[in-house]
């Protein structure tokens, strides 16, 4: 029986190991991309930083998010989940609105799961500190520029909208209620 040198095994391991991590770590692609149309006039709500598809505009689409771990980073962005506010209509897991003062937030299409996550905690941590948070509803990164979504774009894959509730929690001062980056993992 032939043995193998250290070194060769050192060298082979050495190769094997980046792309034995390959799959473990892969990378959430585009699902496809979508044209933006332009809205019908007063038809899409610009508040809290949204905006309305750019006609003619690729958008790319997500039915996959990064891989959920202790600490997943994530873009905490605002959003409105009472009755006239930006969300729009009720929330997706439990059919209703949501104060702005109670700490919810809508997860991207590949983290909510399918409604897996649906009234399911998670915890966000950013400006040192840390919140925990309600799931009710989904930040759609599938599809986008139609009425359904009042013609904005689809969401990126990695979104965490939340409410006032979740950017008070943090300390974060209402100037800077924007676009933060936070790390979160199931509570």
């Amino acid at each position: 029986m032939k043995k193998i040198s250290l070194g060769a095994f050192l060298t082979v391991l050495v190769f094997l190991a980046p792309h034995s991590l390959d799959a473990r770590f892969e990378v959430c692609k585009p699902s496809g991309k979508i044209k933006g149309k332009k809205p019908p006039p007063g038809k899409c709500v610009e508040d809290n930083d949204s905006f309305c598809c750019i006609p003619g505009k690729l958008y790319p689409t997500y039915k996959c998010s990064p891989p959920v771990s202790g600490t997943t980073k994530a873009i905490l962005t605002l959003n409105s989940f009472e009755k006239g506010g930006d969300g729009g209509v009720p929330s997706k897991c439990d059919m209703k609105y949501h104060s702005d003062d109670i700490p919810v937030v809508a997860l991207s299409t590949g983290w909510y799961n399918g409604g897996r996550r649906c009234l399911q905690n998670i915890t966000i941590s950013a400006n040192g500190r840390s919140t925990h948070a309600m799931v009710v509803d989904e930040r759609d990164s599938s599809t986008g520029c139609d009425e359904e979504h009042d013609y904005q774009p689809p969401f990126p894959n990695n979104i965490v909208d939340a409410s006032k509730a979740v950017w008070k929690a943090l300390g974060v001062p209402m100037n800077d209620w924007a676009d933060l980056d936070i790390a979160w993992s199931d509570a």
